[in-house]
C-alpha cells in the first residue's frame, strides 16, 4: 500500500497546541463508519481490502441503489429531493449565515465569497439536486479536494466526486499496556481514507493494490445512520429496503394472477363410451387436435405456419367421460371475479411512503393542492417539514468540511479561529415549502391579536420587555435591534416637515 497521498492541516504551533496528556481504554468514536485497526509495536493488524465488511458496503450501496430505481421509491425520493434542494435563477439554492460569528464585516464577506467559489466549483446550481440525491440514496458522499501541493495558498483547484463503492474510511489505533494495572490503553489514532477501484488487476497474492489518503485531502459527509454494530454507514433508503421488495413480489403475483385468471377457458368433456385406455387417450387427443388448429401469421418472413407445438394461456380443457355419464359437453370456466381488488397493492405503496416519511396525500395524484389557513395543514406536512429541516442539517457537513479547508489554506483563518467558529456558522436553503411559510404567517397573526387583547396590561402588570420575549418572541438580540431601528426611524420623523408644494 503506498504512503499518504494529499495534504494535510496542521496548528502552526503543534507543540504548544496540544492536549494534555490523559489515559483512557476507550477509542474516540465519530459517526462515520470508519473501519478501526490496531497496531501496537511489533505486533498489528493489516487491512484487507478484498474483506467481507468491504464486499458488504459495497453491496449494500447497489441495494440502496437499486430499490431507488423502483417507480413508488423515486417518486418519494424525488420529493423529498425537490423540497431539500430548491433551484432559484436570481440566487444560490443555500447561503452561508454569519450573523453570530464575531468577526469584522470584511472577513464575513470574504468567508462569503469564498463559500461562492465552492459552490462553483460543486457546479451547486444546476446539479445540486443530483448531489444531495446521491447522498441520499447512497448515504455517504465523498469528494477529492485537489489543491496546487507546489502552492497551496491558492486554496481548492477543483473537486472530484469518488464513487463511495471505492473508498472507505479507516481508523488505526495504537494501543499500549499500562505498566502498573496491565490494562490495554489508547495511545493514539490516525484515521485516513483507502482508495481501490474493482476493475484494478489484483496482485500475485491475489490482493488488490490500494492507495492510502489523508483524511484532509478528502470531503466525507455521510447520513449519520449506523447499524446495530455500529461498523456501517446506512443510507435513509434502509427502511425502504422491504417495503420495496415486498411490493414488487406483490405487483408480480398480481400481474401473474391477473393474465392467468382473466380469460375464460372452454372445457370439453369428450365422451369416451367404453373404449380401452390408450383407444380413449388417442380419440381424446384426435378431438384436441381438430379444435386446435394455432395457423399463425410470421410478419417478420411473411409466411403461415401451424402454431400447435406452442400452449397458450387460452388453452381449452379437454377431459374424458365415461359410459354412463352425460356425455359430451361443453362448459365455460369462469375467470377471476376479483380482478378490480387492489388493496394489498395500496397497502406496500403506503408502507413504502411512511417507511420514506412522505406524507400519504402526495401519494394521490388526484389530490390537488390546497390553500387554506394553518389549522389546515396536516400533521404529516409538519413532519416532513421536520425531515427535511434534518436531512439539510446533515448535508451541511459537506459545506462545512469544504468551507474550513478553503480557508485555512488561503491564510484567511487559523485553525483555532475556526475551532471557536465552527458552531456559529450555519447555512440557509431556499424555502419553497408553502406550509412553513403559511405556519409561520399564522403565528405571528396570533402573537399580534394576543398582543391585542394585552395592550390595556401593558406598563400596568407586564412590562415592554416581558412582551417582546414571552408574546412576540424575540430574542436578546432581536429585541436590541428593534431598538436601534425604532429610534432611527424615530430620528427620521423629527428632523423635520415635509414641503408639500414640492409633492
Amino acid at each position: 500500500m503506498a504512503e499518504f497521498f494529499g495534504f494535510e492541516i496542521k496548528r502552526k504551533d503543534a507543540d504548544a497546541t496540544e492536549k494534555p496528556s490523559v489515559k483512557t481504554f476507550v477509542t474516540d468514536t465519530e459517526e462515520d463508519g470508519a473501519g478501526v485497526i490496531k497496531a501496537a509495536g511489533h505486533f498489528g493488524s493489516y487491512l484487507d481490502l478484498d474483506g467481507n465488511n468491504q464486499k458488504n458496503e459495497a453491496d449494500l450501496i447497489l441495494k440502496y441503489r437499486d430499490i431507488a430505481s423502483h417507480p413508488e421509491c423515486d417518486t418519494a425520493v424525488e420529493d423529498i429531493v425537490n423540497d431539500a434542494i430548491i433551484g432559484d435563477h436570481d440566487s444560490s439554492p443555500v447561503d452561508v449565515i454569519l450573523d453570530k460569528v464575531e468577526t469584522s464585516d470584511a472577513i464575513k464577506e470574504t468567508i462569503r465569497e469564498e463559500f461562492d467559489s465552492i459552490l462553483s466549483m460543486l457546479n451547486f446550481s444546476q446539479h445540486g439536486h443530483d448531489i444531495f440525491k446521491k447522498w441520499y440514496i447512497d448515504g455517504r458522499l465523498p469528494y477529492h479536494i485537489v489543491i496546487d501541493t507546489n502552492n497551496p495558498k491558492k486554496g481548492i483547484q477543483d473537486l472530484r466526486y469518488i464513487d463511495p463503492i471505492m473508498l472507505r474510511k479507516v481508523k488505526e489505533v495504537t494501543e499500549e499496556k499500562d505498566p502498573k494495572t496491565g490494562a490495554t490503553l489508547v495511545k493514539g489514532s490516525k484515521e485516513f481514507f483507502i482508495y481501490s477501484d474493482p476493475n484494478d488487476t489484483a496482485d500475485a497474492t491475489g490482493r488488490q493494490s490500494g492507495l492510502k489518503i489523508h483524511k484532509d485531502s478528502i470531503a466525507y459527509c455521510t447520513s449519520g445512520m449506523l447499524d446495530p454494530s455500529r461498523k456501517r454507514i446506512l443510507s435513509y433508503l434502509q427502511k425502504a429496503v422491504k417495503p420495496v421488495n415486498q411490493l414488487r413480489m406483490m405487483e408480480d403475483s398480481l400481474v401473474i394472477y391477473r393474465i392467468s385468471r382473466a380469460p375464460e377457458r372452454r372445457i370439453f368433456y369428450i365422451d369416451v363410451g367404453n373404449l380401452p385406455k390408450g383407444k380413449a387417450e388417442e380419440y381424446v387427443r384426435g378431438i384436441m387436435s381438430e379444435y386446435r388448429n394455432k395457423m399463425v401469421y410470421d410478419a417478420s418472413t411473411g409466411a403461415v405456419k401451424d402454431d400447435k407445438k406452442h400452449m397458450s394461456m387460452l388453452e381449452d380443457f379437454f377431459l374424458p367421460r365415461r359410459e354412463g355419464g352425460k356425455g359430451t359437453e361443453i362448459t365455460t370456466l369462469p375467470g377471476g371475479e376479483n380482478l378490480g381488488q387492489i388493496d394489498d397493492i395500496l397497502y406496500f405503496q403506503k408502507k413504502l411512503f411512511k417507511a420514506l416519511n412522505v406524507p400519504m396525500g402526495r401519494m394521490e395524484q388526484d389530490t390537488g393542492f390546497s390553500i387554506g389557513r394553518s389549522t389546515e395543514i396536516s400533521r404529516e406536512e409538519v413532519k416532513f417539514k421536520k425531515f427535511i429541516d434534518k436531512l439539510r442539517n446533515r448535508f451541511s457537513d459537506l459545506f462545512i468540511q469544504l468551507l474550513k479547508t478553503q480557508l485555512i489554506l488561503k491564510g484567511i483563518i487559523t485553525t483555532q479561529d475556526w475551532e471557536e467558529w465552527k458552531e456559529d456558522i450555519n447555512f440557509d436553503f431556499i424555502e419553497d415549502n408553502y406550509f412553513s411559510e403559511l405556519k409561520e404567517s399564522e403565528m405571528i397573526r396570533e402573537r399580534f391579536e394576543m398582543l391585542a387583547t394585552l395592550d390595556e396590561y401593558v406598563g400596568k402588570y407586564v412590562s415592554n420587555n416581558w412582551v417582546r420575549k414571552n408574546i412576540l418572541k424575540f430574542s436578546d438580540e432581536e429585541i436590541e435591534d428593534m431598538a436601534k431601528d425604532m429610534e432611527a426611524e424615530k430620528g427620521d420623523e423629527d428632523e423635520g416637515d415635509i414641503d408639500t408644494d414640492l409633492l
